[in-house]
């Protein structure tokens, strides 16, 4: 549907209905559990295609234990592995198979490095025997199986190892890592983040070869940050973050052949300087590998398949774009060697079928719609299956298609949130299903029909708990703003009057393909939503230009200008919504996290006729500040585009501020420093503005850890009833 002010006011003067006495949602039950749903944890398809496995805790034996269930009956076949049956572990928090899933990797005592990135002791289970070994003496990175089971690779500050299970000995095979200079195998942190992996190495597929990404750090600037710990001096963490226009890490990529014991480099037979490689994949052929080579300014992505016996490369596919290019994850491998392959070239995101020299069979998925994740193909039947847009942007469902592009086939259509785990021979999937007024739902599914076998899990427990509480439902609609519908949502008291106005509330994030208005279940943050609108606000949230899942055009018009297309949308949004009869055009606040700290900063700034207050917590303030691969994508370089990177930033308008801001930061963010804060709060200070503001000691980007989260969501709702309505605890 779509909000106009006429029928707004038709609907909402029909009546509103009595609303019984119900208990309310607070904070503290939010962040202790009490709404937590429940879930089918790291579920894992056997490869018999008739049952799956699961990671569950036993609260009894206060154990954690990876257990099958039979896909049909839903019923438990047996405990695989319990940590209560193991001496040497208290418990295992992660765990991964072998390919033959003889051998299972276990997890335990892990420590987060950054937002992808951990370390932990990793034990080697043998399902037969029962017996556990330890893969390396203390905490390890990435460790992955061959193929043949018979080893793991890992790395350990910053060098590769090779640890075979049936001796029990490793091969060191790096020996030059060091930290904040070489990293072999493991991305660096800006790999990390902007292209969201961490393992940097790949077994081929006959378990003879390992390539690997050397990362050389040497001429990158360092950043650190002050932990202050507990004594009685800070320290300092210093590691490697490459800003807008300064030095990336040097990228090569080497092949280490076990048998032989020698390490080649690969060197590309076309000149590239400054270029990345987002991803590194072996095919089906054991020789030849698989690289992906973009150029700094990310719009320009090379496909070669390298021949790593030969040392001959092909380039098979050049992706080009005006703005940039999607770092595709589905790259497919079909057994006679050509391959599935997403891009945004027809102007949405669909899926493609290429011959193995590059040459387009057939582009498999068309449409003013996008794919949103590829989950496998089905050689047996030539059937690929996906999800995507095609029931509307806000919702999902899961198709399958023939590799003709024929045949499609809608497999869970219900208007919502849809998504699949296939069985390892695609006959079965279990679908997780939710919305806006359903819990998760897990259910399986014959895969060729989509018809229902049975239900597995719901969360009926949770929806009978809420039942009790005061909840009001989201209203999905569309703004018409600057000539595009934008998607989204309003969220009202329960005992909503028509003939009463309310401050208004506003959240968003905004940031490149981004996605808030969904038609999904509630995030911890959605329940906060519903607090406040029991005490008495209209929270909204509305996706503006440059968000995603409306085609590349829509999502890239911000290009070059981050910042301006998307605060101009929250602006007129709320003027819009400002003009309907029941809110109070005078009592607008707006707030957002990261990205949405950004655009909260310049409403309040720039906006500052229709917004009386913002809220930003962790903002960027100026681009300068921020990394290479995620800035340089949207704005270039910055002595190319000074404009695009100052002319937007929060620091250039604070003399314009004039309601009431809250800025917050974690002092340890390792992504949006708090290098981003103190500048904003100096530049408001000699402005001589009036503001609130707060560091959390130690805290990353997510400020989280203990009484944090609890503690900062208190003080915004504290700050938002000071500044927009009663004041109150």
């Amino acid at each position: 549907m779509k909000y106009t002010l006429s029928t707004l006011i038709v609907c909402l003067l029909l009546s509103a209905a009595a609303v019984a006495q119900k208990k309310a949602i607070t904070l503290d039950d939010v962040w202790n559990g009490v709404y937590r749903t429940k879930g089918l944890d790291d579920l894992h398809s056997m490869q018999n295609g008739k049952a799956y496995a699961v990671f569950n805790f036993d609260r009894v034996e206060r154990s954690t234990r990876v257990e099958i269930y039979n896909y049909k009956t839903g019923e438990k076949v047996k405990t695989l592995v319990s940590s209560a049956d193991l001496p040497e572990l208290n418990y295992f928090t992660d765990y991964s198979f072998s390919a033959d899933e003889s051998h299972v990797l276990l997890a335990t005592e892990g420590a987060s490095i950054y937002r992808y990135s951990s370390k932990a002791r990793y034990y080697v289970y043998n399902v037969k025997t029962k017996g556990l070994i330890e893969v390396a003496e203390g905490k390890i990175q990435e460790p992955t199986f061959s193929p043949d089971g018979k080893k793991v690779a890992y790395v350990f500050e910053n060098n590769i190892y090779v640890f075979d299970i049936a001796s029990g000995s490793t091969d060191q095979i790096t020996f030059d890592g060091v930290k904040n200079k070489i990293k072999n195998g493991i991305t660096d942190w800006v790999y990390e983040e902007e292209f969201t992996f961490v393992r940097a190495f790949e077994w081929n597929a006959t378990s003879s070869k390992i390539a690997f990404i050397q990362f050389d750090e040497t001429q990158v600037p360092e950043f650190s940050m002050d932990v202050y710990g507990k004594g009685l001096y800070q320290t300092q963490e210093v590691f490697k973050y490459p800003k807008a226009g300064t030095e990336n890490a040097k990228v090569e990529v080497f092949v280490f052949d076990i048998e032989r014991n020698t390490t080649t480099p690969i060197a590309f037979t076309k000149s590239y300087i400054d270029f990345y490689i987002p991803r590194l994949q072996w095919t089906p052929k054991g020789e030849v590998l698989s690289v992906q080579v973009l150029n700094r300014a990310q719009n320009a992505l090379d496909l070669w398949f390298v021949n790593t016996d030969t040392s001959t490369m092909n380039l098979v596919l050049e992706e080009r774009d005006k703005a940039y290019v999607e770092v595709t994850d589905y790259l497919t491998f079909l057994e006679d060697s050509s391959f599935l392959w997403t891009s945004e070239k027809d102007g949405y995101n669909h899926l493609y079928h290429y011959a193995p020299t590059g040459k387009l069979i057939t582009q498999v998925t068309k449409g003013q719609w996008e794919v949103t994740d590829f989950y496998g193909y089905d050689p047996s039947r030539s059937t690929l299956f996906y999800q995507s847009t095609e029931n509307g942007t806000i919702n999902r469902a899961v198709y399958s298609i023939k590799l003709n592009g024929r045949h499609k086939k809608g497999l869970a259509l219900r208007e919502g949130t849809n998504s699949a785990e296939f069985s390892a021979n695609f006959s079965l999937f279990i679908n997780t299903f939710s919305n806006a007024v359903t819990p998760p739902e897990f259910t399986l599914h014959e895969a060729v029909s989509g018809r229902l076998v049975k239900p597995i899990k719901d969360n009926k427990a949770l929806l009978e708990q809420l039942s009790e509480v005061e909840m009001s439902q989201k209203e999905f609609g569309t703004l018409s703003v600057h000539g595009n519908d934008l998607n989204m949502w309003l969220l009202k008291p329960a005992n909503f009057d028509a003939q009463k106005t309310y401050p208004l509330f506003m959240y968003q994030y905004s940031g490149p393909g981004s996605q808030y208005v969904s038609n999904a279940w509630h995030t911890t943050n959605d329940y906060w939503m519903q607090i406040l609108a029991q005490q008495g606000y209209i929270v909204a949230c509305v996706d503006g230009r440059g968000t995603g899942y409306k085609g590349a055009a829509f999502k890239k018009v911000t290009q070059g200008n981050l910042g301006h297309y998307e605060v101009e949308d929250q602006i007129e949004a709320a003027k819009q919504l400002g003009a309907f009869p029941y809110i109070d055009k005078t009592r607008i606040g707006i707030s957002g996290w990261s990205y949405g700290g950004f655009v909260s900063s310049n409403c309040l700034f720039k906006g500052h006729t229709v917004f009386k207050m913002a809220i930003a917590v962790a903002p960027v303030t100026s681009w300068r500040f921020y990394d290479t691969i995620y800035t340089e994508r949207y704005l270039g370089l910055p002595e190319n585009n000074a404009e695009g990177y100052d002319a937007n930033s929060p620091m250039t308008h604070v003399a314009q501020l004039k309601g009431d801001f809250l800025v917050v930061h974690g002092s340890a963010d390792d992504n949006v420093h708090v290098q981003n804060t103190m500048r904003l709060v100096e530049a408001l200070i000699q402005a001589d503005k009036d503001f609130d503001w707060a560091i959390y000691p130690d805290k990353n980007h997510g400020i989280y850890g203990g009484n944090t989260r609890l503690h900062l969501y208190k003080k915004m709702t504290r700050f938002i009833h000071e500044t927009l309505g009663d004041k109150r605890e």
